[in-house]
């Protein structure tokens, strides 16, 4: 059993459902109506009643150091990628050749996405993987070759130096990148909803996003800060390598917080049911999830876009096409992300009280609304104008950073959650999110319109509200395939209280 951090079911079924009504489902009627009490016990034998010992009472001093574990490895994958988006046209002078500066900047923002081509991959490998042997033990792993992959980035040589092979090995090390950080958001959100209380999922699920916020503000804001002590040539020559090297510590913590954890209680419940563990092979996922799948697409490629646009590929847009200083427009940037990591937990705690889709909708159709009006104000200059436009972009984001963590993992069951999240979150990743700042730009330079990514956004988000409309509500709910998860032992002695049938007289 874990270590004081949860209490499991010791016998029945535990998927939280209670008694049934003994009425014989699937069976012939007339054999029902002529032993029934016979077919009360096979509904009961196969759904035996809720008891006490079947609810998982949550320790909420484990649920934070888990809460703590993982976010920090989000912190630190977006810390990764934010440093190479922030230092897109400073690696495109160090790792390709001189010439015409869209086609550097391009050829950086293709190398980017480079990375996210091969997450699918990695979430393939590692979510199956993370259902058989366990969400801890892959999340340690990806940790660790997240953290490489930066580590080395910051070690290879620039063009002038070793020519051809310098691109190779920048490519090489974003696979790698990609590759790991394919297990690393489903696992770390699969790893949050397990431990969390069904009633507190939103709120502790949310700190997740606080660790991809606070990864972009450590990013921009050691760009920032180097920029301004260095200058342009000295970040060029070598500063640019700094950022990268810091991955290497970050990653050692993040692994010894994550080894301290035991595994999430629901996979621990899971693997004494099923001790070959579940989803092993990618044959069922993709056969019994396709349409929950699909959902998780639609809409992670519409929580993707918008979160790209705005927390990478902003400072880009705001340096390229409006000609600011990338100091000035990083700095606006660290402000909005920091104003948005204060309210982030409010949001989570407000989806368990009123639930995640109407405030998903409410993100969703905030970037419909307000993706024009914002670049339209960005495009006046001056702080005013450019804070106010960050600011009306980053109101809908919060709404989608506050919820989705929460909202995702809990489209798919247990036996397969971790495998189905990584595919379905990396997938769309893939196609929509980590494009976004190759595609935008690339658009901007085929159509000549500054104001393209405010149409992108807008479209993207509009997908995302008819995905939400086909999502069921399932704040406050236990996640299908565990038993319920609370707080107390006083929660749990109620909800089998106001699970047993009713006495007959």
């Amino acid at each position: 059993m874990p270590n004081g951090s949860s209490t499991e079911a010791e016998t029945g079924n535990g998927n939280g459902n209670g008694h049934t009504n003994g009425h014989g489902n699937g069976h012939d009627p007339a054999a029902v109506r002529r032993h029934p009490a016979l077919f009360r016990a096979v509904a009961r034998r196969r759904n035996p009643r809720l008891r006490r010992t079947d609810i998982t009472v949550t320790d909420e001093r484990t649920v934070r150091r888990a809460v703590k574990a993982a976010a920090l490895g989000n912190a630190m994958e977006w810390f990764d990628f934010g440093i190479y988006s922030y230092l897109a046209v400073t690696l495109g002078d160090v790792f390709f050749p001189s010439g015409d500066d869209t086609v550097r900047l391009l050829s950086s923002l293709a190398t980017f996405a480079v990375a996210f081509l091969v997450r699918p991959l990695g979430g393939m490998f590692f979510g199956p993987l993370g259902d058989r042997v366990g969400r801890k033990r892959v999340l340690a792993l990806t940790m660790v070759l997240m953290a490489s992959g930066t580590f080395a980035i910051g070690l290879i040589p620039s063009y002038a130096a070793i020519g051809f092979w310098s691109p190779v090995l920048l490519i090489c090390f974003r696979m790698l990148q990609g590759f790991s950080t394919g297990g690393e958001y489903g696992g770390a959100a699969t790893f949050i909803a397990e431990y969390a209380p069904d009633k507190r999922r939103g709120y502790f699920g949310s700190f997740l996003e606080c660790g991809t916020l606070a990864g972009y503000i450590g990013a921009a804001g050691l760009v920032t800060a180097m920029t301004s002590a260095l200058g342009g040539a000295a970040m060029t020559d070598w500063g640019w390598r700094i950022p990268f090297l810091v991955a290497g510590p970050l990653g050692l913590v993040g692994l010894y917080l994550r080894l301290r954890l035991e595994d999430t209680p629901a996979f621990q419940k899971l693997a004494e049911e099923e001790p070959a563990g579940g989803g092993t092979e990618l044959k069922q996922i993709f056969t019994t999830q396709w349409a929950r799948l699909l959902l998780c697409v639609v809409l992670a490629g519409a929580y993707g876009i918008t979160d790209y646009m705005l927390l990478s590929y902003m400072p880009t847009y705001l340096t390229d096409q409006l000609g600011y200083d990338d100091t000035h427009g990083l700095l606006i940037l660290i402000a909005t992300m920091a104003l948005l990591m204060t309210v982030i937990t409010c949001v989570g705690r407000l989806s368990d009280r009123i639930g995640r889709k109407p405030l998903l909708m409410a993100g969703m159709g905030g970037f419909v609304v307000l993706s024009v009006p914002a670049f339209l104000l960005l495009k006046q200059g001056g702080l005013p104008a450019v804070s106010g436009g960050m600011l009306m972009l980053g109101l809908p984001l919060v709404c989608l950073l506050g919820t989705m963590s929460a909202a995702l993992p809990a489209l798919f069951p247990t036996p397969v959650r971790y495998g189905s999240l990584a595919i379905g979150y990396n997938l769309s990743t893939s196609l929509f999110g980590g494009t976004t700042p190759l595609v935008i730009t690339a658009l901007i330079h085929a159509t000549g319109s500054d104001m393209t990514p405010a149409v992108y956004t807008a479209g993207a988000a509009l997908v995302g509200m008819v995905a939400v409309a086909f999502m069921r509500e399932t704040a406050r709910q236990p996640l299908e395939g565990s038993p319920p998860a609370v707080a107390t032992k006083e929660e749990a002695e109620e909800i089998v209280t106001s699970r047993a049938p009713d006495p007959k007289f």
